[in-house]
């Protein structure tokens, strides 16, 4: 008998980002049977956050994995512990932003892993720059790691944009379409409404959200977040507690798109809530 997932195109889950102890307990609670309900094929949470709110360790990366997380993506916070540095250098599972460079920076940016279905995917991590760290471009380095690994890389690939402007994110995205699968924003915590698939067959979304305390400001107790406003004094800030975004539900609810002119090359969204989004994706050209 012929495997349902032999069927279609292989479908990934993106989990934005993963706030402290909350939204792992969610990812933990839920994510086993989403798996299963939905026929995941592939799970990548961004997981920058999960160490109090700022970090990862290995011991919060173990609790994903376990749970069915295939791929940790990450972003500026990924340093904030460094007994995850070793690593990053060890587990080809755990991602840093690619155009942080390579010269003395500790892991990679990008890996090819096998999805359940039996498709390989890349996964992509880069990070923006406008009110970030100046790192390296990641316009051109996005470039170069696609020109030079054309012939390497498996037609299935999926971007982590870990980025704080939307403009910068929306560029991105339309400066990638057509040579990736799917670009997925994460960084603001906060899911934007403008999830589509582009004209060069790429599925798209700004900011996907995050995996944490809905009654918080992004995943942070409000009562330590609002007197910094209030007076630009420093505050230690600790992750909220309360119902999850994205976590206080069996998982994505059904969207509607409209098909892609280009069926073959593109992905189609399966479905989308708070902090979560999956897609089928299609291969590029």
């Amino acid at each position: 008998m012929t495997s349902p997932r032999a069927t279609r195109p292989c479908r990934i889950l993106m989990v934005g980002d993963v706030i402290g102890k909350p939204g792992r307990e969610a990812i933990e609670r839920i994510l086993p049977e989403l798996r299963e309900a939905a026929g995941i094929d592939l799970v990548v949470a961004n997981g920058e956050n999960l160490a109090g709110g700022m970090g990862l360790t290995t011991g919060t990366a173990a609790g994903l994995f376990a749970a069915g997380v295939d791929v940790i993506t990450s972003g500026n916070h990924i340093w904030d512990k460094r007994e995850i540095y070793p690593a990053l250098e060890t587990d080809e599972r755990i991602l840093r932003p690619h155009n942080y460079g390579h010269d003395g920076v500790p892991g990679r940016g990008w890996g090819v892993y096998e999805a359940a279905d039996g498709t390989d995917v890349a996964v992509l991590s880069f990070q923006g720059r406008t009110y970030m760290i100046p790192i390296e471009n990641p316009f051109t380095e996005a470039d170069r790691l696609l020109d030079e690994g054309a012939d390497t890389l498996p037609p299935v690939r999926v971007v982590d944009f870990h980025c704080e402007v939307t403009s910068e994110k929306n560029a991105f995205g339309i400066h990638l379409d057509g040579r990736v699968s799917a670009v997925v924003g994460t960084h603001t915590h906060v899911p934007t409404a403008d999830e589509r698939v582009l004209p060069g067959g790429t599925a798209y979304i700004t900011d996907v959200g995050m995996t944490g305390p809905r009654d918080s400001v992004i995943g942070m107790r409000p009562e330590d977040a609002i007197p910094k406003f209030l007076t630009q004094m420093p505050r230690r800030f600790t992750v909220a507690d309360g119902p999850v975004e994205g976590g206080d539900r069996l998982g994505p609810h059904p969207v509607a798109f409209r098909e892609p002119a280009i069926v073959d090359r593109a992905a189609r969204f399966h479905g989308l809530a708070p902090g979560l989004v999956v897609f089928e994706g299609g291969p590029v050209a």
